[in-house]
């Protein structure tokens, strides 16, 4: 039955086949993994008597941190690894199916971009690409790969060659990617301030314990005015999810067919929020964690919006003992 899914994933195209996938994908994940079986449990909650996406319980994301999240009994192809940098410790993703990650984030990169092959992609992930691990320097290296620019790559250290390739790119009125890190893409902007126009500037987020946290309004218009960009796009993504959130301008996400946001009530973890533009803890489908779970409550705040489109505002405080305590419960 899940290859079944797996093969229609992708091929999402309205709402109805969403709700419809998404309760298949709970009824699995409720009886065959053992850690989202026992969240429900603890809960009270009866699986079988849930009909609507509404109904469904969202697992803290702070479980992935001490325990493994996996449906059924395949092995483990690899297992991603957060950064940890909070001090607190790590989240650990274990993928059974590394393809399904691939053709996720290859899906939803081109919907949103085009074909990688069309681009010169940079990557600027300094703390990423130092350790083993990381979903996203493993996402990036596949779309360099993919490349069919040769001098496509990571910049480690090498801030001239960087603005070198972007500039050799811009001048010859081909397509560029610099996708960095927050923090990294600050200290280029500020200590060079690169002409980048005609450059997609995608930030991940992040300052990963390197400088002091800003706002995303903040963080773009540095950038745009450091980097002569008109606008600076951004990836919502995380160790736990297998698929990404995207946004062309002023940090406002859509999401892939397959993936969906919905935000519960900060104060009562179980209840969603039904009026658009409230804030709220967001709380993030994904059918593509068909192997792990696809019901997730990040520690983010934001607001969705009846178009589907959504903020991410900020992180909880004390999001760690709020869900952790849910489980207790």
């Amino acid at each position: 039955m899940i290859t079944n899914i797996r093969n229609r994933i992708f091929k999402i195209s309205n709402k109805t086949e969403f709700e419809k996938t998404a309760l298949e994908v709970f009824h699995i994940q409720a009886e065959n993994n053992p850690v989202y079986k026992d969240f429900l449990s603890h809960l009270g909650t009866n699986s079988g008597n849930i009909k609507s996406l509404r109904e469904i319980p969202f697992l803290p994301i702070e479980v992935f941190r001490n325990r493994e999240v996996v449906t059924g009994t395949s092995p483990v192809e690899a297992v991603f690894e957060s950064s940890g940098t909070s001090g607190l410790m790590s989240s650990r993703h274990h993928v059974i199916d590394l393809g399904l990650y691939e053709e996720s984030f290859l899906a939803g990169f081109t919907s949103f971009f085009g074909n990688p092959a069309d681009y010169f992609i940079a990557g600027l992930l300094p703390s990423y690409i130092e350790r083993a691990g990381s979903s996203l320097v493993y996402m990036v290296d596949r779309l360099i790969r993919i490349s069919s620019e040769p001098d496509s790559g990571f910049f480690i250290n090498k801030p001239e060659e960087l603005i070198n390739s972007l500039q050799k790119i811009k001048s010859e009125k081909r397509k560029g990617i610099l996708i960095g890190v927050s923090f990294a893409l600050l200290d280029l902007a500020e200590k060079y301030s690169p002409d980048l126009s005609g450059i997609s500037v995608v930030e991940t987020g992040g300052m990963k314990g390197r400088r002091k946290e800003i706002t995303r309004e903040e963080l773009h218009s540095v950038l745009k005015n450091k980097l002569n960009v008109q606008s600076v796009c951004s990836e919502y993504g995380m160790t736990e999810l297998l698929s990404q959130a995207w946004s062309e301008k002023d940090g406002i996400f859509y999401c892939p067919p397959w993936m969906k946001i919905v935000i519960r009530d900060a104060e009562d973890p179980l209840s969603l929020i039904a009026t658009y533009g409230t804030t709220g803890g967001i709380n993030i489908i994904d059918l593509a964690n068909l192997h792990s779970c696809s019901f997730i409550a990040s520690g983010d705040l934001g607001k969705l919006y009846e178009d589907g489109s959504f903020e991410v505002l900020g992180r909880f405080d004390n999001s760690d003992i709020r869900g952790c305590n849910l489980m207790l419960e």
